[in-house]
């Protein structure tokens, strides 16, 4: 079982800007802000380009990092294959530059529906391999930002991709680079590579059983691996509606998914962990994972208008999880 400190961090809302028509920078820095100032240790961005559009994370994220000053920015989840892995190697070692050893990056192989089929298509992406391609554009990534570190290769060769001249591109601002997160499932293999490539594990099961049994087998296998027990964050994306009134909760929370993924909650929860009702029951809910060993919660907001939940969300369901687990301010992961 990990013994990080307990953060609890936020989604930014890009996709219900998206939803909603309404794309603006100001609204979303204006939600960073008052993120920051209510005492989420976190600041989260999805990433998509035609399967479920928004802003690009990236450069949301650097604008976010650049407007705060101690919340951590990270990407739950990118999608790493929708771009070069070059110009990701840049992009991201930029954004550090804003952002420092506050960045986290979350990154998913691409959801398997068909719109995120049409979504890799688009952009001349192979969805087929797509998990191998994720961790060797992972590998590539981690070369490129060590690779003008003295004795550090300046050349990738892999089965997708190979690049020479790596110590070209910039460097990241931590060396290294910042920690890579695998959004996904709790199969063996997801739980293999989460414990031997990655530095945080972010699913988002519905089971809290289950969870608590994948984060005690990724801490096996990392301490068999020899990177140690606590070596990979436990981490958990969270859906909650916030309303005093049930019913109307689950109602907002319907209405929010249907136009989200175009299908209903019925068939989201079964693969998604969602909550509705009391900030109070939402906070018993999440409580549950913490004591499973998460030690990292990203929560959404379901809801197309999330700002006003924000407020009780950081004065009610905040002190009541932490009160869980020991807890810091809002530093690095």
């Amino acid at each position: 079982m990990s013994t990080e400190p307990l953060r609890i961090g936020i989604l930014l809302p890009t996709r219900e800007q998206a939803i909603n028509g309404a794309y603006a920078a100001a609204p979303l820095l204006d939600f960073a802000r008052q993120a920051e100032a209510l005492g989420f240790d976190s600041l989260w961005a999805g990433d998509s380009l035609t399967a479920r559009p928004r802003l690009d994370p990236l450069v949301v994220l650097s604008a976010a990092a650049a407007a705060t000053e101690r919340i951590s920015v990270g990407t739950a989840a990118l999608t790493p294959a929708l771009r070069h892995p070059l110009i990701g190697a840049n992009m991201i070692a930029s954004l550090s530059h804003v952002a420092a050893d506050r960045l986290i990056l979350g990154l998913g192989s691409g959801f398997p529906m068909p719109e995120t089929e049409e979504e890799f298509a688009s952009v001349g992406a192979s969805f087929q391999g797509r998990v191998g391609r994720l961790d060797e554009i992972t590998a590539l990534w981690r070369t490129a930002w060590r690779s003008g570190e003295e004795g550090e290769p300046d050349e990738f060769q892999g089965r997708f991709w190979q690049a020479e001249h790596l110590d070209r591109l910039p460097s990241p601002a931590v060396a290294g680079g910042p920690p890579l997160w695998l959004a996904g499932s709790d199969t063996p293999k997801v739980l293999a590579r989460a414990a031997t490539r990655y530095d945080g594990w972010l699913p988002f099961l519905p089971d809290v059983e289950a969870y608590g049994r994948a984060c005690r087998r990724i801490a096996e296998l990392a301490e068999e691996a020899g990177r140690g027990a606590g070596a990979v964050t436990p981490a958990l994306y969270a859906t909650i509606t916030v309303n005093s009134d049930e019913s109307a909760a689950r109602a907002e929370l319907e209405h929010y998914i249907s136009h989200y993924y175009g299908r209903s909650l019925d068939q989201m929860r079964t693969i998604q962990a969602y909550a509705w009702g009391s900030a109070e029951k939402c906070a018993e809910w999440l409580g549950e994972y913490v004591r499973a060993g998460a030690r990292h919660l990203v929560v959404r907001i379901g809801s197309l208008d999330p700002e006003p939940q924000l407020k009780e969300i950081a004065e009610v369901l905040l002190p009541a999880v932490r009160a869980l687990g020991p807890t810091v301010g809002s530093t690095q992961s």
